[in-house]
């Protein structure tokens, strides 16, 4: 519970007068001896008004990123349009040497109303599927992973699996995650099926 600075000054002044030790006093007006010792430092070093209650709300937000590099990933962004907000992301700490997240550069972005929508619909998946497989082929899965090659660099392994044997079907190790390596890897496993 938190008090005015009147009632603290009210609960200090008889702790202060009282012939029963601190604790004792304390215990009658409900109040920690922690809570009071941390009242009385403030009254002794500034008064009452040392007793006003401070807003905890920092000046500052500590990780909030400085507008020069805000600027500069903006910046980035227009120059490189085709780029996702997670390769923008990796670009802007491998190129300049400091890392923002994949989601500070969306939501960057995002205020400054430089992503579109998505061109395509996205599916909700149910806990369990209604029709589960029974046999392999009956159902694919596809997967993207992002993973860094020591020595190389970053990429996208991009998977298809099938959904009964969780075999994957085909695979593609990709430097983006763009519509044509999807593309491509679901041409490998429909070449896989013997379907062209």
């Amino acid at each position: 519970m938190k008090y005015p600075a009147p009632e603290k000054l009210e609960i200090i002044r008889p702790v202060e007068q009282s012939h029963l030790p601190v604790r004792a006093t304390l215990e009658k007006f409900g109040i920690t001896r922690s809570t009071f010792h941390r009242w009385y430092d403030a009254y002794q070093r500034g008064g009452p008004e040392a007793l006003q209650d401070h807003p905890s709300q920092p000046s500052r937000v500590w990780n909030r990123l400085p507008a020069e590099i805000r600027k500069r990933i903006v910046a980035l962004a227009l120059e490189q349009p085709e780029l996702s907000p997670h390769e923008l992301a990796v670009r802007f700490t491998d190129e300049r040497g400091y890392f923002v997240s994949e989601a500070t550069v969306y939501r960057l972005l995002k205020a400054q109303d430089l992503i579109t929508s998505s061109a395509y619909i996205v599916i909700k998946a149910a806990d369990e599927f209604h029709n589960k497989t029974t046999a392999p082929n009956q159902l694919r899965q596809t997967d993207f992973t992002y993973l860094k090659v020591v020595g190389w660099g970053w990429y996208d392994l991009s998977t298809v699996l099938d959904d009964f044997s969780r075999y994957i079907v085909a695979w593609k190790l990709c430097t983006t995650m763009q519509a044509r390596d999807v593309t491509a890897t679901l041409d490998l496993a429909l070449g896989a099926a013997g379907i062209d």
